[in-house]
C-alpha cells in the first residue's frame, strides 16, 4: 500500500507547483467535452489554446486532463482560468486528504479514489487522487493517470443516455463522485473475501503470519476510513446549504443527488468498521487460541513436574548414601521403594483427574 510520507527539509526556492505522486512516467493528456441536450462534441488531445477556442460560454463544457507532470501546461490552463494557486497547489500535492472548497470563482473537490490491486499481491490497493472544479459551466477533473474510472459516463455522454446531456455540469460532479464511491464498494467487496479466509485461518492455524497479514488488512481499512470520514463531511456541507443563496454551483433539484451520495459514505463506513471489528475478533480469536494452547502445555509440565516432586524427594533420601539407613540391607528394599514410588505417582495422577487439572 503506497503511503503518504512527509518530507522533511526545506527548499532553496519555493516552488508553488510541484507534483507529489507517483506516476511521474504519465503523459499529461486532456479531453474534452462539449454538450448539450441535442449534441455532444469530443475533442481528443486537446491543446489550452484549442480548449479555449472549443469551449462554449451557453453548453455543458468536461476538461477531463489525466497525468499531472506538465506542470507547465496544468499552471497555462489554470491562468487563463484565473483559478487561485492554492487550488492548484492542492491539485498536484497528493499528500492532501478529501477537500471540499467553495470559491468566488469556483468550487473545488479533491479525492481518494481506490480499487484493489491488479497484481498478485491482493492484500494491496491501488489509490488514485482526483481533483475536480466547477468553473461557470465548466467541469474540470484532474487525474493521476489514466484510467477507466468514468469510461461510463463518457458513453453515456455519447449515446444520450439517461439524463446527463439534459442536466447541468453538477450533475456530471454527482455521476463521477458516484462512480468513485462504487470503487470504494468494489475494494471493500474484494477485501471481505480475504477476511473471510483470516477468520478461518485464526481458529485452525498457530501460524504467526496470520497476524501479520490481519494487520495489513487492518491498515487498508483505516486508510479507507480516513479517505472517506472527510468525504462524508463535505457531502454534508453540501447537504445542508441547499438553502444558501449565495451557493449557486450546484442547482437546486440535483441536491437531492449529493444527498444519496452522502448516504453512501454512510453505509460505507459502517460497513468498514463492521470489518475492522471482524479482523480485531480474528485477532483475538487467534491469541486467545494460543493463550488456550500454551495454558495447556504448561498445565502438562505441571503435572509432570508435580508427579515427580515426590518421587525425586524419595529418590533424593536414599541417594544420600549414609551406612547406617535401615532399608538399605533390606533384600526386597530396592522393589519396595519403586512399588510405593509408583503407588504415590499413581495415586496423585488419580487425584488430578478428579480435579480435572488435565
Amino acid at each position: 500500500m503506497r503511503k503518504i510520507r512527509y518530507k522533511k527539509g526545506r527548499k532553496v526556492q519555493y516552488q508553488p507547483y510541484e507534483y507529489t505522486g507517483v506516476y511521474t512516467h504519465m503523459k499529461t493528456e486532456m479531453q474534452l467535452f462539449v454538450y448539450n441536450e441535442e449534441n455532444v462534441k469530443e475533442i481528443e488531445d486537446v491543446s489550452v489554446e484549442n480548449f479555449i477556442k472549443e469551449r462554449s460560454e451557453i453548453e455543458n463544457n468536461w476538461l477531463n486532463l489525466h497525468g499531472l507532470t506538465n506542470i507547465d501546461l496544468i499552471k497555462d490552463l489554470t491562468d487563463k482560468l484565473n483559478i487561485n494557486s492554492l487550488i492548484v497547489s492542492d491539485i498536484l500535492n497528493i499528500s492532501r486528504g478529501t477537500r471540499f472548497d467553495e470559491l468566488d470563482e469556483c468550487v473545488f473537490f479533491s479525492i481518494k479514489s481506490i480499487l484493489p490491486s491488479d497484481d498478485d499481491k491482493q492484500d494491496l490497493v491501488r489509490i488514485e487522487q482526483i481533483s475536480f472544479l466547477i468553473h461557470d459551466n465548466l467541469l474540470i477533473s484532474f487525474q493521476e493517470k489514466r484510467g477507466d474510472f468514468f469510461t461510463h459516463i463518457r458513453e453515456r455522454l455519447r449515446t444520450n443516455t439517461g439524463v446527463v446531456r439534459k442536466k447541468k455540469v453538477d450533475y456530471l460532479l454527482y455521476l463521477m463522485l458516484d462512480s468513485i464511491l462504487e470503487n470504494f464498494y468494489i475494494t471493500i467487496e474484494n477485501k471481505e473475501t480475504e477476511i473471510e479466509r483470516l477468520q478461518t485461518l485464526s481458529k485452525t492455524s498457530d501460524d504467526p503470519k496470520i497476524i501479520e497479514e490481519i494487520e495489513k488488512y487492518r491498515e487498508i481499512f483505516y486508510m479507507l476510513k480516513r479517505s472517506l470520514s472527510p468525504l462524508k463531511e463535505a457531502l454534508y456541507t453540501i447537504k445542508t446549504i441547499k438553502e444558501d443563496d449565495d451557493f449557486n454551483s450546484i442547482e437546486p433539484s440535483n441536491f437531492v443527488y449529493f444527498s444519496r451520495l452522502h448516504q453512501k459514505t454512510i453505509e460505507l463506513l459502517e460497513q468498514i468498521d463492521y470489518d475492522m471489528t471482524s479482523l480485531d475478533s480474528a485477532s483475538n480469536f487467534y491469541y486467545t487460541t494460543q493463550n488456550h494452547k500454551m495454558n495447556e502445555v504448561m498445565k502438562t509440565l505441571t503435572v509432570i513436574s508435580s508427579l515427580f516432586l515426590p518421587l525425586t524427594f524419595i529418590a533424593g533420601i536414599y541417594g544420600m548414601n549414609f551406612k547406617y539407613m535401615p532399608e538399605l540391607e533390606y533384600r526386597l528394599g530396592y522393589y519396595t521403594i519403586l512399588g510405593l514410588m509408583s503407588i504415590i505417582a499413581i495415586s496423585m495422577l488419580i487425584y488430578f483427574k478428579r480435579k480435572k487439572w488435565f
